[in-house]
């Protein structure tokens, strides 16, 4: 029986952090109508975001409903860059923390996403799909575009991969084609190609994620959006290459990943 209590209660605590609102953030945010700065946070339960402001010397609050919101212009949270090196030299579990608290505190603030990303990435890296899995299913919670569009969607997809959840896979793929957002698009297409090479890396299987995933992306997207994307695209592309005894056609890729 202790022990029920016990679980019964630590759910209870979980349940009740998950519902707790975010922190508040300084910011400024735009509407049609006008610009205001101050602290921003978001509440879930109504889909708005609050915001507290002078007017003089009186403090004012003001609800903003997600579909009035044109614009938010929060800055970097502190450890952010640090933390995206890290992950990206291979020490995610270092950075797991700070891009944690960044997750939590940014809520529907910006920089909750790109956070998610690198979380998920990090937990990846470590074997830890459930919690990459978690990490993104948060955010979609909130925001369901972030399955398909911007900066959560490739590492969203990549543990989909992983997990071998390939129907849910398929259908966030597709609809960040038919979103009409040129870089989900060509996110989706390099995720293309890495579905692909999930399957081997045999010369055939090589050859078809070039053809049918990379170099796609590297041809068909050279819209600005679609920058980021688009040097992924040459460095894995370049990868292929070498794997295929075409060395110097992966040295210029790699050479003009590094010029975008």
């Amino acid at each position: 029986m202790a022990m029920t209590r016990q679980v019964v209660a630590l759910a209870f605590l979980a349940a009740a952090a998950a519902a707790m609102p975010a922190a508040a953030v300084q910011g400024s945010i735009s509407t049609k109508a006008d610009t205001k700065s101050g602290e921003i946070k978001w509440q879930s339960r109504s889909k708005s975001y609050v915001l507290s402001y002078k007017k003089g010397n009186t403090d004012v609050s003001a609800e903003f409903p997600l579909a009035d919101v044109e614009g938010l212009d929060i800055k970097k949270p502190a450890g952010f860059d640090k933390a995206v090196e890290l992950v990206e030299k291979g020490q995610g579990a270092a950075a797991i923390a700070t891009l944690q608290k960044i997750v939590s505190d940014y809520k529907m603030l910006v920089w909750d996403k790109p956070a998610g990303r690198y979380l998920a990435l990090a937990y990846i890296a470590a074997g830890q799909l459930q919690k990459a899995y978690d990490t993104c299913t948060a955010i979609i919670a909130e925001d369901k575009k972030a399955a398909y569009t911007g900066d959560l969607a490739y590492a969203y997809w990549q543990t989909l991969l992983r997990l071998g959840k390939k129907d849910v896979l398929e259908s966030s793929l597709k609809k960040a084609v038919s979103s009409g957002d040129r870089a989900a698009s060509a996110a989706a297409q390099l995720m293309r190609g890495d579905i692909i090479m999930a399957g081997g890396d045999g010369n055939e299987v090589v050859k078809q994620a070039l053809r049918d995933g990379y170099l796609r992306v590297v041809l068909m997207y050279r819209e600005p959006e679609c920058a980021a994307v688009r040097a992924d695209a040459m460095l894995k592309a370049a990868a292929c290459f070498e794997k295929i005894g075409q060395a110097s056609r992966g040295e210029r890729l790699r050479a003009q990943a590094k010029a975008l």
